[in-house]
């Protein structure tokens, strides 16, 4: 199962037929062949479309969003795609699906809607030590201007589907477009996330923009109140705006104190948010005590050869463990590599030099190698200072799509991709294509980050020690999986180098290296190059 944007909505396909909504020729054909493809399709998942692109303007006018869904009430419910993907998955004894999607339904449970899973006796999670951070996402609230431009893009379209003759929700929506984008101006320009502990002393300053924005919603309902012979998408959208009313409300004005209030700029989008400062009761009172079995499994979930951490983050209580051997033999396939020379990586001289090491490492390597960093802008200052002197073609994130990236690294000899931490997991280049993976600093989460700060200081308050208790271990499990990407077959061999001397020379240093396989170590680059060439 996958999450409903995946597939086809045959309703809003057949309401599209006649009306002048598709933009441009490149629309107008893949309406084309979707129309086509939904003849014959048995899932209408458009995975299947392996020609529509990400970015194509037409699916989202034409996807199964729950916000836009009329359930029952739909002409076209027995023969909707979501509806035998229901019915398939109540027949089933086994159900696949990604994090995202259980916490999904495992929120819209909390708040009493209808779940997207059926009743289930047992759970298997793999890769669950990313359960907190996607439980963190799915038990927050969030609005953003895109949730207002979707909110305002997706009534634009009902009211011309439908042929509605309505200049009063014209006028509402061209209002709520207004008032948004005043109000989201009022965020700062910079990039990134940034507490919002300030929320008070905003609301003074800039009462009269959040006013108008909350009247622009409520304005919305009220005219969709007296839209006559109203279909059921128009019901929906009524809704939505008034969920979306609730939740500035609460990311505004709340003041619960199990929550971390935060705002975010990201290119044109601003989020406001608040996630949970610890998501620990609400797992365990909401999914291990309901749940008859449930196994979590990955390669990185010990931390120092025991589950204290994961265990104490998650709320679990009463557990069998097991810590199973690898069936790589480690020591002979891998090399760590942990260079004692490099200054600390927080002094100024760091970048220089350990771009100067990247380039030596790489020279042994003959490239072949992912270069992984904690910060997008490490990660661009060294790729200018390394890829004009080596002679191997170097691959920056961001400067294509993640799968194209992987793909062209897969199919160019020799290549160099340089990434952050999107790329720390979840990728799989087996053979000698892949033979070293460089890691510039020990992956410690920002501890300025709202999110992260918030959960330092309720442990220390707690009379506890959050570096020791959770940014160690965090960090320990990102290294992990940083160093997961090389070894992916009993074939594989390469280097895994660690550029962060804190590693050695600290005292927590000892928790990161009890916590990796049994790999041979070196701290010396004659041993790297005498390595690569046995392989």
């Amino acid at each position: 199962m996958k999450g409903r944007q995946n597939y086809l909505c045959r309703q809003k396909l057949y309401d599209i037929e006649n009306q002048p909504v598709l933009q441009g020729m490149e629309d107008v054909n893949q309406y084309a062949e979707i129309c086509q493809w939904e003849k014959t399709t048995e899932t209408g998942d458009r995975a299947e479309l392996a020609d529509l692109p990400d970015s194509s303007t037409l699916w989202p006018l034409i996807d199964a969003r729950r916000e836009t869904c009329t359930g029952q009430k739909c002409k076209q419910f027995e023969k909707c795609f979501i509806t035998w993907m229901h019915q398939r998955a109540a027949e089933a004894d086994v159900i696949i699906v990604n994090h995202h999607l259980f916490f999904a339904d495992l929120a819209l449970k909390q708040m009493d809607y209808a779940s997207i899973l059926p009743d289930y006796e047992g759970l298997i999670f793999d890769e669950a030590h990313d359960i907190e951070e996607v439980a963190t996402q799915y038990f927050g609230i969030q609005v953003s201007n895109y949730r207002a431009d979707e909110l305002a893009r997706d009534t634009e379209a009902t009211v011309r589907l439908k042929r509605l003759e309505s200049a009063e929700v014209e006028h509402a929506v061209a209002e709520l477009r207004r008032r948004s984008e005043l109000f989201f101006e009022l965020f700062p320009s910079s990039e990134g996330r940034s507490s919002f502990d300030n929320r008070p002393e905003f609301l003074e300053v800039n009462r009269g923009a959040y006013s108008s924005l909350l009247n622009s919603l409520v304005r919305l309902e009220t005219e969709f109140s007296r839209v006559k012979d109203r279909p059921e998408e128009i019901n929906r959208l009524a809704e939505r705006t008034k969920e979306l009313r609730g939740a500035f409300e609460m990311v505004l004005e709340s003041r619960d104190h199990n929550y971390v209030f935060w705002w975010e700029r990201r290119g044109r989008g601003v989020f406001i948010g608040a996630s949970p400062i610890d998501v620990s009761a609400l797992l365990r009172e909401r999914l291990f005590e309901r749940v008859n079995s449930i196994l979590l499994t990955s390669a990185t979930l010990a931390v120092g050869g025991t589950f204290d951490f994961l265990k104490r983050r998650l709320g679990i209580q009463n557990a069998k463990e097991k810590i199973h051997a690898s069936h790589f033999d480690y020591r002979r396939q891998a090399l760590l590599y942990l260079p004692a020379h490099l200054p600390d990586p927080r002094e100024p001289d760091f970048a220089r030099m350990a771009a100067e090491e990247i380039v030596h490492i790489l020279k042994a390597s003959r490239g072949r190698a992912f270069v992984l960093f904690t910060s997008h802008q490490q990660m661009r200052r060294i790729y200018e200072s390394v890829r004009g002197r080596i002679r191997y073609p170097c691959l920056l994130q961001g400067t294509a799509p993640r799968t194209a990236l992987l793909d062209r690294f897969r199919s160019t000899p020799h290549a160099v991709l340089f990434a952050t931490s999107s790329f720390w997991q979840g990728v799989d280049v087996q053979g000698q294509q892949l033979s070293a993976v460089i890691i510039d600093r020990l992956p410690f989460a920002v501890p300025t980050d709202p999110v992260v700060a918030a959960r330092i200081r309720a442990i220390n308050e707690d009379g506890g020690n959050a570096f020791t208790e959770y940014q160690v271990p965090q960090a320990v499990i990102a290294l992990k999986q940083g160093f997961g990407r090389l070894i992916r077959s009993g074939t594989d061999r390469g280097v895994l180098a660690i550029l962060d001397h804190r590693i050695v020379r600290k005292p927590y240093g000892r928790v990161f290296l009890e916590s990796l396989p049994a790999y041979a170590q070196t701290n010396r680059l004659e041993d790297v190059k005498t390595f690569m060439r046995e392989l």
